[in-house]
């Protein structure tokens, strides 16, 4: 997979760490637990969204466009790092935002990654929940023609196949670096959304033989509807490498048991993973996707999905930037 073919442009601080988690993984008494840092990739505080940006914005570029356009929930990592990278691209950058939750929290509606939005000059737009996107983004993109701009359009999360590939870059990245560890991989668990990480990491490493499986843990919808949306995109995205039907559909597994009351609501479970992470690891998850999916990656340690003996990589997506917009949710005194 010589992905130099692709444009591409330099956002992200790589390779990401791959740490061992020694007083999580002896807390819960299961196997050796390591996480693969992508809130390490620098842009506007980091995220997984910055990898696949990489190749978004240079398509962009590459068709001549002045403008992106994006949408995502309230409190949309993905906005964040795309306004930022906008920024620093010196293109124009308009960001379409979805109420999904119904929440009337100031800090959750003003605070967090909206608050860095709007440090990054990127205009926002409000829609209610159960909007066509896609269409909206459609519309605004006319509008934008209109005034005499060049919009390229980004889907939410990133997650097309051109995003994908960020994270078939990821999976080249990560073999790489337990290659040089002595590392033998049994599983890498991660939150699963929008499609494209799962997606990348799942046709890179299933497509170089790897013989690492992915456990995505879904933050939003069933379970049958995330694995159909991340395999139609891993077939779309070997269709770009040229690698079509390498990857069987089996090689795609969600597990949609913690999304709880809906997306960007953390359950219980949510917030007791990220106060566990915080506090043995001092690493910082956040309330919608990373949170999710470390529940998961905790729950499924206790019911003995995952043995001693194993290493199970924990991909950390980012997203901590949003947890000031969440304060309500931990019971937290003013002061002790």
């Amino acid at each position: 997979m010589h992905l130099a073919r692709f444009p591409r442009v330099s956002l992200a601080h790589l390779p990401t760490p791959l740490e061992p988690l020694p007083r999580l993984s002896e807390w819960l008494g299961g196997p050796m637990i390591w996480i693969k840092r992508d809130d390490c990739t620098g842009l506007a505080g980091g995220g997984n969204k910055t990898r696949k940006l990489e190749f978004l914005m240079a398509e962009a570029i590459e068709q001549g466009a002045d403008t992106v356009i994006t949408q995502g929930a309230t409190q949309s990592n993905h906005a964040r790092q795309t306004a930022a990278a906008a920024t620093r691209l010196g293109l124009g950058c308009h960001i379409l935002l979805e109420d999904r939750t119904g929440s009337i929290e100031e800090d959750y509606n003003y605070n967090g990654n909206v608050m860095l939005n709007q440090l990054f000059e990127a205009p926002l737009q409000k829609y209610p929940g159960a909007t066509d996107m896609n269409e909206a983004m459609a519309v605004r993109a006319e509008e934008l023609r209109e005034q005499g701009k060049r919009p390229y359009v980004i889907p939410g999360g990133g997650s097309n196949p051109t995003g994908a590939l960020g994270y078939v870059n990821c999976a080249l990245e990560l073999l790489t670096q337990a290659n040089d560890k002595h590392l033998r991989i049994d599983s890498v668990v991660h939150a699963t959304g929008s499609a494209g990480t799962q997606a990348g990491l799942v046709a890179g490493l299933s497509a170089s033989n790897s013989g690492i499986p992915v456990l995505g843990i879904g933050v939003r919808i069933p379970r049958a509807q995330q694995e159909e949306n991340v395999y139609r995109l891993v077939e779309a995205t070997l269709d770009k490498l040229n690698l079509s039907g390498t990857v069987a559909r089996d090689a795609v597994r969600a597990n949609c048991d913690y999304v709880g009351e809906g997306y960007g609501i953390p359950a219980q479970s949510t917030i007791d993973a990220i106060e566990m992470f915080a506090r043995l690891e001092g690493i910082l998850l956040d309330p919608v996707y990373s949170g999710k999916g470390a529940a998961g990656l905790i729950d499924l340690v206790r019911k003995g999905e995952f043995k001693s003996g194993q290493n199970v990589v924990f991909l950390h997506t980012g997203g901590a930037q949003a947890l000031f917009g969440y304060r309500s949710a931990f019971n937290f005194s003013q002061y002790d």
